[in-house]
């Protein structure tokens, strides 16, 4: 897979210097350089841009503002002097976020961690034939289509899973680990050592709380900012 970058930072230097890192990356594509981010505007509307490194701190319009602007297929990786941009960036829909002076170890530490967001995404979108599992259950085998479960619980050496409409949910003997390997990411995501749901079937995040049919289950601290990754991909 190839992402398509462009770099947007008023320093030069800087620019030049991710363009360097970019240029050496086999997966990165850079089709633009600018040193503002209104000069980039227009390589973004005629262009398929999958992911930006861009500064906060500049002219005209900062990167945090501009980010507030982009198409939300377009990830972000924040490049900045100043550290107290870090919890805002992670709101703007970024992968994300270099000090600088940024090294290339964590440059390419930045663009892999994207490189992976768009695998998974793309992943689960091209599973649309296979959309079901079997599962043993009471001496037989249930067919479970992906698009019924809502979410499943792990219960020691059983996985109880939850159904829509209402049905009876599926007990079966195995381990969360075996399940989750069997569902499609990122529809289908770990939110809790006890909890994998049905991301589509999310009816809202309440205090990293989950709701989802008539459960509000917990996200753990350790599953946190994959969660946090995933709904800024999702939020306008």
């Amino acid at each position: 897979m190839t992402l398509n970058c462009i770099i947007i930072d008023d320093e030069p230097l800087a620019a030049d210097l991710l363009a360097s890192y970019a240029k050496k990356t086999l997966f990165l594509n850079l089709i633009g350089v600018f040193n503002s981010a209104v000069e980039g505007i227009k390589v973004i509307r005629e262009n398929r841009v999958d992911l930006i490194f861009l500064d906060i701190q500049m002219p005209e319009l900062s990167g945090l503002e501009f980010a507030r602007i982009l198409p939300k297929e377009t990830k972000i990786i924040f490049t900045t002097a100043f550290s107290q941009y870090a919890v805002d960036g992670y709101k703007a829909n970024a992968i994300d976020y270099l000090m600088k002076p940024v090294s290339y170890d964590d440059f390419l530490a930045g663009a892999n961690r994207a490189l992976e967001w768009f695998r998974s995404i793309r992943q689960s979108e091209n599973a649309s034939d296979d959309r079901f599992i079997f599962v043993k259950s009471e001496y037989k085998l249930v067919k479970i289509m992906f698009d019924d479960i809502l979410y499943i619980e792990g219960l020691k050496d059983y996985v109880k899973i939850y159904l829509t409409d209402g049905r009876e949910p599926v007990m079966s003997l195995m381990n969360m680990k075996k399940i989750e390997e069997s569902l499609p990411r990122p529809e289908f995501m770990r939110i809790h050592r006890s909890y994998i749901v049905h991301m589509k079937k999310i009816e809202g995040i309440d205090r990293f709380r989950v709701v989802i049919g008539d459960a509000v289950l917990p996200i753990s601290d350790s599953y946190k900012t994959t969660i946090q990754d995933y709904l800024d991909g999702h939020t306008l």
